[in-house]
């Protein structure tokens, strides 16, 4: 049997070849775990949602509405009446770059709850912004009164120990959040059953 020969047009259909067999196994692959990737998604952003607005009033129903370049998540009692907003946030200037929170803020502009949803800080350092401990210094703040700058930058922020960078990524995402809630309120207080 004759060896055939290798040529540079051989080469390239087969390896076009390749590329489209491997491109439509991934494709394929792909469209079989989206729907399981979506729902992991999903149950963490409601996970969040639930965290940063548990208060001692029971959530009733919410709804999402997406403005500019944020997502809130409109809660409402059994009545009707708006609890407050879980807001999808986020500041491109982390250490590691991108930082997405959610941001519970009641319905008296209140900062209720601040949950990490991704960020890809330096472990032992900015990635102490999961740490519960320091997270809590937003629990309960009226952002009127709390400046949410880093203490070195005039606020009242405490900085993570050697990642200021990262702390003023957080600070700037909820006040993000606080500032798109407060431009927003008054049509949040008009959803629910109260429209």
């Amino acid at each position: 049997m004759a060896k055939k020969e290798s040529t540079l047009v051989n080469m390239l259909i087969a390896l076009m070849v390749i590329t489209i067999v491997s491109g439509g196994v991934l494709g394929f692959v792909y469209g079989l775990t989206k729907p399981a990737i979506d729902q992991v998604e999903a149950n963490k952003n409601l996970k969040a949602i639930n965290e940063v607005l548990k208060t001692d009033v029971e959530i009733a129903t919410t709804e999402a509405k997406v403005i500019e370049d944020l997502t809130y998540n409109l809660a409402y009692d059994a009545n009707g009446d708006f609890i407050g907003a879980a807001v999808k946030t986020y500041s491109n200037n982390g250490f590691g770059g991108k930082v997405e929170l959610m941001v519970g803020i009641l319905k008296n502009g209140y900062i209720n709850k601040v949950s990490v949803l991704a960020q890809a800080e330096t472990p032992g350092l900015g990635a102490n912004m999961t740490n519960e401990k320091w997270k809590s210094q937003f629990d309960g703040k009226n952002p009127k009164e709390f400046i949410l700058k880093v203490t070195k930058d005039g606020g009242n922020v405490d900085a993570i120990t050697a990642a200021t960078i990262s702390s003023r990524a957080v600070s700037e995402a909820i006040q993000k959040a606080v500032d798109g809630f407060e431009a927003n309120k008054d049509q949040f207080m008009k959803g629910g059953n109260n429209e």
